[in-house]
This record gives structure tokens, C-alpha cells and sequence, in this order.
């Protein structure tokens, strides 16, 4: 199954419900209130990763066990329906019904004043297109949409979704949807199989009038692992979303990755040697960036390889990290349908002691735009052990670039092309922009710092580029005989380095 089929029906489409004929989905509990506070949900993770794994039921009516894509989006919740509608709150909740690629029963719940209720399913929640996909069993449910007024008063719209496997994705004002985050990753790029845990129960708090965040519980599960998350939701200019997650291995995990993040990447100006595309570019997330625990700045862009490719940065107790999407002009991209230069970037900033590990960024050959084929997170150096708890709090930041300010100057643009007359080396432009660049004197000047694992860098070029403010350095690589590079440069003047540091992974 694609990455992206998990989630990108959650932008403006509702989903469908679900279980099969003649097979009954396991009776609801009965709807009595019960205590729940913020140890609830891992208490519950922690008791069930001591049992072997029960996946979610999938079972599902014979009229909707095998929806298309066009049934499925034909089933849409009734905003009035919605869990606190019309409650002069800051947010309500529609949910998904299960079906189409959305089969595993997910139950929902409310919190009020410390005690817990399950959320009971009811058909007409929804509306058909078709009656005959109108079913009455006790279905529950698939996924939810969070909703609030994010860009006008008094206008319900999603800020957020949870729906597929442990998935879930936002946008910030004035955002349309695009790369998605997970709750965990195992495994991803292994030639055996990538496991994808689910989130399979929310709680979800019952906000007081007049507060602007909301908080949500998620249990999720797999054959490996177990863990309790917790997400205070805050959207607004840039959606921030404050996490604490609790992972109990069932197994001893090697392959762990914490904060993942999934979005696609097509083509660019760096990357486009198998594309006929008449756009200038195509993709959620343009590079992945890295504040290190020492203070460097790393700026990695990202490719659509041919072949799988398994990048690692290692670190101690990294200030941030995430996919990143800069380009934001409609001249960038040109597509009127897909709006990519109103697409998310979303930081990762750790809170606490992760301790030593790598940012991993995995490249997945994709033929369209249709694939999710980036994946990024947080790997710790230790596998995560059988029987132990392991716990992680960060930051989520969804919105149009990094939290915070840089006085770094930083990458605008990569590009690649060939050399004349040398068929196998290859020419590489960056342009450069920021601070640095202000109220410049003008004899100002700067220089390049290049470095290459294999091959030679020639002819490096440093001048000024008046029409983005800022600089361009252009320079040749020739990799002789090498199928691998790893390529590096910074920006300096006669002091110190005075941009981030540029890397690239090249293959012929």
C-alpha cells in the first residue's frame, strides 16, 4: 500500500463506513463514564504490551466491503453532527466512517471533567450518494478531523486529521494539505517489509469556551510495539502540535524511528533527469534541514533517486529537525490545481534528553506524484529493548518555515546541470540568501568552502545575485570513476562561514 493512500483523502473529502456479512464487529463496551486522566492511556499501552498482538477488526457489510475510491468520497459527515457543534467552542470533531482503504475499526471517545465515554456510531452521521451504502451495524469508526476556525471567524474548516495506520497531517493558516507525520516508523526502506503500527483509540478532551488548543490521546499498536501519545493542538499561523509519547516494545526494535515524517518529492531543479514535466517542479517538501546539538545548521536537498538511498546524520540531543518547503511563489511550481507553494513545512523540535542517535532521511524511487517516497525521523543509537519503556516529548511545527530566525545565510535554490564537453561531470549552481546579505558594503566579498568524499570540485565561481538579494556560487564536479558522492559547502567571508551548510548525495 502507497504511503500517500493512507491520508490523501483527509483535504475536503469525507470517508466510509463499515463490517461483513454474517460477522459482527465485537460489541462496544457499555457507554458507562469512566475515571481517565493523563496516565489512563498508558497504562493501557503498557498492560497491552505484555499480550500478543489483536489487530483492530476489518470485518466489514458485503456493500461496502470492496467501496471504490468514488463510493467511498461519496459518503460525507454531516457538519451538524459534529462532537460539540454548536457548543460556542473553538473546535469540533467530524469522523471518518470505515471503508475503501480505510478498513480497521478505530473507537473514539470524550473526555469531560475526568471521565472517559465512548463516542457510539450512528449512520446518519452521514450522508450517501448512494443509499444502498447506508448499513446499520455497529460500525465505529475510521478517523477524525479536528475543526476550527483557522482562517475566519466563525468558519469551521480542518486544521487537522488522523485517519490510516498511525498517520496524521495539518496545515496553518492559509495552508492546503501536504506532507503527513507518523507515530512511529520500523523498518522503513527494509527489503523485508515496513511495519506500520495504528493508532487504534482517542480520547478526546473536552475544551472550556475561549480556550485556542485542544487536547487528543492516541493508543496505537502493532505486532512490535505499543505506545501512548498525547497532542495539545494549537492551530493559528503556524499549527503547533505539543506531543509526549511513551513506546513499549513488544520486541526489541533496531530499526525504531520516533518523529517520522512522509512527504513526496518528484523533481526540482536538482533532480528532473527523468521527468518530462512542463512544470518547474513538483513536491510536498524540498529538503531536509538539521539544527544540531552543537549548533550547526544543515540544509540537505532532496532527490527522487534511482534506485532506494539511506541518508544518516548523527547527532547528540538535536536542536530540531524536518522536511522542509521554501519555495513560495506560484512561479515556482506553476500548478493552479495542486498549490505547492502553500504546502507545510513541518519542524520537529525535541524537548528533554534524546540522548545520541541519527536524523535518517530515506529517498524512494517514484515514477509520479502520486507516491509518498520521503521519509525522515529521529533513530536512536540503542535499539529499544523488549520490556522497557521509552519515552519521547517534542514539538511539532506546522507551518511556512523554521520557528525561529537564522542569522545564517540560507540555500534558495539548487541546481544541476551538465558541463559542456565533459559528458560525465556535472554543474552545480546555489544560490544563497538571508542576513548576512543586509546593508552590505560594496567591496564586500565572499568565498566558497567546497569539499567532496570522492572526485574533484573545479572551477568554483562566487558572485553576487542582485534579482534574490543575495549571492550565487557555481562549480563543477567531476566524479571520475566514483557511482557516489557526498557533497558539502558553506559560504564565507574572510572570517568565519557566514551560511548554513549545504549537502548533497550524488549518484550518476
Amino acid at each position: 500500500m502507497r504511503r500517500r493512500d493512507f491520508v490523501k483523502t483527509g483535504a475536503g473529502l469525507s470517508l466510509v463506513g463499515a463490517v461483513g456479512r454474517g460477522a459482527r464487529a465485537a460489541a462496544p463496551a457499555p457507554n458507562t463514564p469512566t475515571p481517565f486522566d493523563d496516565t489512563t492511556v498508558k497504562q493501557i499501552a503498557q498492560k497491552l504490551a505484555k499480550s500478543d498482538y489483536n489487530p483492530p477488526s476489518e470485518r466489514l457489510p458485503s456493500a461496502i466491503h470492496d467501496l471504490n475510491f468514488d463510493q467511498f468520497r461519496g459518503i460525507a459527515f454531516r457538519p451538524e453532527r459534529a462532537l460539540w457543534h454548536g457548543e460556542n467552542l473553538n473546535f469540533d470533531v467530524e469522523f471518518f466512517p470505515r471503508g475503501y482503504l480505510y478498513k480497521p475499526q478505530i473507537f473514539m471517545n470524550e473526555v469531560i471533567d475526568g471521565k472517559s465515554s465512548r463516542i457510539v456510531y450512528d449512520p446518519d452521521m452521514f450522508t450517501y450518494e448512494d443509499p444502498m451504502l447506508r448499513v446499520t451495524d455497529d460500525l465505529g469508526f475510521a478517523g477524525l478531523r479536528l475543526r476550527n476556525p483557522l482562517n475566519s471567524a466563525g468558519v469551521f474548516e480542518e486544521c487537522a486529521v488522523f485517519l490510516g495506520a498511525s498517520y496524521f497531517r495539518a496545515v496553518a493558516k492559509g495552508q492546503f494539505y501536504g506532507l503527513s507525520a507518523r507515530g512511529f516508523a520500523n523498518g522503513t526502506g527494509n527489503s523485508k517489509g515496513e511495519e506500520f503500527a495504528t493508532f487504534r483509540e482517542f480520547w478526546l478532551e473536552k475544551p472550556k469556551a475561549g480556550v485556542d488548543s485542544v487536547v487528543i490521546h492516541a493508543l496505537m499498536d502493532s505486532k512490535s510495539v505499543t505506545a501512548a501519545f498525547r497532542f495539545t493542538i494549537r492551530p493559528g499561523v503556524t499549527t503547533v502540535f505539543d506531543v509526549q509519547s511513551s513506546f513499549f516494545p513488544r520486541v526489541d526494535i533496531t530499526e525504531g524511528g520516533v518523529a517520522a515524517l512522509t512527504g513526496m518529492f518528484y523533481f526540482d531543479t536538482n533532480d528532473r533527469n527523468r521527468v518530462d514535466d512542463w512544470r518547474p517542479a513538483a513536491h510536498d517538501s524540498e529538503a531536509l534541514q538539521v539544527w544540531t546539538g552543537t549548533g550547526g545548521q544543515l540544509y540537505r536537498p532532496l532527490a527522487n533517486p534511482v534506485e532506494l538511498q539511506f541518508s544518516a546524520f548523527g547527532d547528540t540531543n538535536p536542536h530540531g529537525f524536518g522536511l522542509m518547503q521554501r519555495k513560495r511563489s506560484f512561479a515556482d511550481f506553476q500548478d493552479l490545481a495542486l498549490t505547492y507553494e502553500k504546502r507545510p513545512s513541518l519542524w520537529i523540535e525535541p524537548i528533554g534528553d534524546w540522548g545520541s542517535g541519527a536524523v535518517d532521511l530515506v529517498e524512494i524511487p517514484t515514477p509520479n506524484e502520486v507516491n509518498d517516497n520521503i521519509v525522515s525521523f529521529w533513530r536512536p543509537t540503542k535499539p529499544m529493548e523488549k520490556n522497557h519503556e521509552y519515552d519521547f516529548t517534542y514539538r511539532m511545527y506546522w507551518g511556512w518555515d523554521t520557528p525561529w530566525p537564522t542569522d545564517l545565510a540560507r540555500v534558495s535554490a539548487t541546481r544541476v546541470g551538465s558541463v559542456t564537453d565533459h559528458p560525465d561531470a556535472r554543474m552545480f549552481v546555489i544560490d544563497f540568501d538571508g542576513k548576512p546579505f543586509e546593508n552590505l558594503p560594496p567591496n564586500a566579498q565572499f568565498h566558497l568552502i567546497p569539499r567532496s568524499s570522492v572526485g574533484t570540485i573545479r572551477n568554483v565561481v562566487v558572485e553576487p545575485n542582485p534579482n534574490i538579494k543575495g549571492w550565487r556560487t557555481t562549480f563543477e564536479f567531476y566524479p571520475g570513476d566514483a557511482k557516489l558522492a557526498e557533497l558539502q559547502c558553506q559560504l564565507a567571508d574572510d572570517k568565519a562561514p557566514v551560511s548554513e551548510q549545504w549537502m548533497y548525495h550524488w549518484t550518476p
